[in-house]
C-alpha cells in the first residue's frame, strides 16, 4: 500500500485543517482527538509522511516515541489520571482508520471505560480547554 497525502493528519500538518494543538516540534505535532475516547485523548503524529508503523523511517519512531512519552506523563498529570493507554493501529484490519502514522495517548481513571471512537465529534470548546491543560501539564511539568 502506498502513502496517500490527502489523509486528514497530512491536511492538519499542512494547515488545511484546524486542530487543538498540544506539542510541536521539528519532526512531530500532536493535537486533541476530535472524537475523542476520554477526556484528554491526543494523538501524536510524525510529520514525515509514512503510512503506519510497517513502512515508518526507524529514526522517526525514535522520535515520535519520545514525544509519547511525554505526553503520557502530561496527560496523566493533567487529567488526575490513573494510568495511560498508547494505541498504534496498522491497517485497516488492525483498526488502522487514518493512514498516517499515529499514536494515541489516552489518560485513564480506574473504573472508567474507554468511550468509542464514534463518528460524534467532541465540542471545540472543551477540546481548546484539555490542550490548554496539556501545554500547562508540559510547561510546569507536576509532581
Amino acid at each position: 500500500m502506498t502513502y496517500d497525502d490527502n489523509n486528514i493528519f497530512a491536511k492538519i500538518l499542512r494547515g488545511e485543517i484546524p486542530s487543538h494543538s498540544v506539542y510541536e516540534d521539528g519532526d512531530i505535532v500532536a493535537f486533541m482527538d476530535v472524537m475523542p475516547q476520554a477526556n484528554g485523548h491526543v494523538l501524536v503524529v510524525p510529520k514525515a509522511p509514512s503510512r503506519n508503523i510497517l513502512d515508518a523511517d526507524p529514526a522517526v519512531l525514535a522520535k515520535a516515541i519520545a514525544v509519547v512519552q511525554k505526553l503520557a506523563v502530561a496527560t496523566k498529570d493533567a487529567f488526575g489520571a490513573d494510568g495511560v493507554t498508547v494505541m498504534q493501529f496498522n491497517e485497516a484490519p488492525a483498526g488502522q482508520s487514518v493512514f498516517h502514522l499515529h499514536f494515541h495517548v489516552i489518560p485513564r481513571i480506574d473504573g472508567v471505560p474507554l468511550a468509542r471512537h464514534s463518528g460524534q465529534m467532541e465540542k471545540p470548546e472543551i477540546l481548546a480547554s484539555n490542550a490548554a491543560k496539556i501545554r500547562t501539564a508540559l510547561i510546569y511539568k507536576p509532581r
